[in-house]
């Protein structure tokens, strides 16, 4: 085909109106990982509606497939579609009032796949290969990816893509950075077992809050003191459960918290450190240790070909002012890793912020996507896929 950038913008221009009025739908009847069956549903019936066909993933998943004029290559367009268990302050008349809030934008990645998916439908005798919709479950407990991989609906993919909003960068502005962006995500917990009493017999007693406490403290030195200062990791513990009473000696200790790092190595370092750690503290105080992990998302690594390749596409988006093909590493995860284990491909950041309301850190309460950046996300999708099948560009 002969790609029109033009057409193709004023196609995406003409579903404004749509493209925002799926968002605000969705962003009021937010619904957190796992349970999202009105947003399957919602998105189910729009790609009945462009004639796509569409099969689950799991229970809440979807996977269309668009299928061009002749054979070829496939591409897979992936946005997630799961909300956060936060109230919404955003302010805003369609903000959530049902205890889930897509404070992390994903409302805006399904409305503006939504859109693409529409535009792609209209041009599918212009194109040869097969074009994948991606509407991925669970993203912020790390479970959709592995659904979509266990599944096998990631199998035969030459070309993955997928974008995330992001309010610390201006609308207008997109980051298309090569390399480890996103860090692998781990959970950890640690159970600590001990022996309880009354304070005033602690010989007859194993403090397992003590013991805690210390697992806390000695943890903090593996950043610090088992990594080489050129290696970049994080060891965080989030919550810290022990004791029933003032004057009663814990006999257990729940710990929760979280590894992130950007290469393999280092993360499973401080991962056996951190188990190591745990149960050497525990027996030095006399109680047991059990280490518990589970995985989140491995380290998102964007492609360098696919990462200059959308370079070149996001240049051509007209509202993209500015392109970062350097952008800092983010040690928040993402899922979208395990797509780029099975396909070579690219996780942009669109930026969606630029004002004080549209500013706020994702998964804030009072998160708020400046809605002008959902058409120039959906302009990513369609030429990233239709510049692909058609061979990219020339020289």
């Amino acid at each position: 085909m002969v790609f029109d950038q033009q057409r193709i913008h004023a196609e995406i221009e003409a579903l404004a109106p749509r493209i925002i009025a799926d968002r605000r739908h969705l962003h009021q009847h937010a619904e957190t990982s796992l349970k999202e069956f009105g947003t399957a549903q919602y998105i189910s019936d729009r790609l009945d509606s462009l004639g796509i066909d569409h099969v689950g993933v799991g229970e809440t998943g979807l996977l269309g497939t668009l299928t061009g004029a002749d054979e070829g290559p496939t591409i897979l367009l992936r946005a997630d579609i799961d909300a956060l268990p936060l109230r919404d302050d955003c302010g805003a008349p369609w903000a959530s009032t049902v205890g889930a809030n897509h404070a992390c934008g994903h409302d805006g990645h399904v409305s503006a796949l939504l859109a693409a998916a529409e535009v792609l439908a209209a041009h599918r005798a212009d194109f040869d290969g097969t074009i994948e919709f991606a509407f991925q479950q669970a993203e912020e407990i790390g479970a959709g990816g592995l659904i979509f991989e266990k599944q096998g609906a990631l199998e035969g993919l030459d070309q993955v893509f997928g974008f995330h909003f992001a309010s610390d960068l201006p609308v207008g502005t997109v980051s298309t950075t090569a390399g480890p962006q996103w860090a692998s995500v781990d959970h950890f917990s640690i159970d600590v077992h001990g022996r309880g009493g009354h304070v005033s017999k602690p010989h007859l007693c194993r403090d397992a809050l003590v013991a805690g406490a210390s697992i806390v403290v000695e943890a903090q030195q593996i950043v610090a003191r088992e990594l080489s200062p050129f290696d970049e990791a994080v060891v965080g513990i989030g919550t810290f459960a022990s004791g029933e009473n003032y004057n009663i000696i814990a006999s257990s200790a729940h710990l929760e918290g979280t590894v992130r790092a950007f290469d393999e190595k280092v993360r499973a370092t401080v991962l056996a450190s951190l188990e190591r750690i745990a149960d050497a503290t525990a027996r030095a105080h006399n109680t047991t240790a059990e280490f518990t992990r589970t995985v989140y998302a491995d380290v998102l690594d964007n492609d360098p070909e696919a990462s200059r390749f959308a370079t070149r596409v996001a240049l051509e988006v007209p509202g993209v002012e500015r392109v970062i093909t350097d952008n800092p590493r983010s040690a928040g995860g993402d899922d979208f890793a395990v797509f780029l284990h099975h396909a070579p491909g690219v996780y942009a950041r669109v930026g969606s912020g630029g004002t004080p309301a549209t500013s706020h850190p994702h998964h804030t309460y009072e998160f708020a996507l400046d809605e002008a950046a959902l058409p120039i996300g959906a302009e990513l999708h369609v030429g990233y896929a239709l510049r692909w099948l058609a061979g990219g560009y020339e020289g």
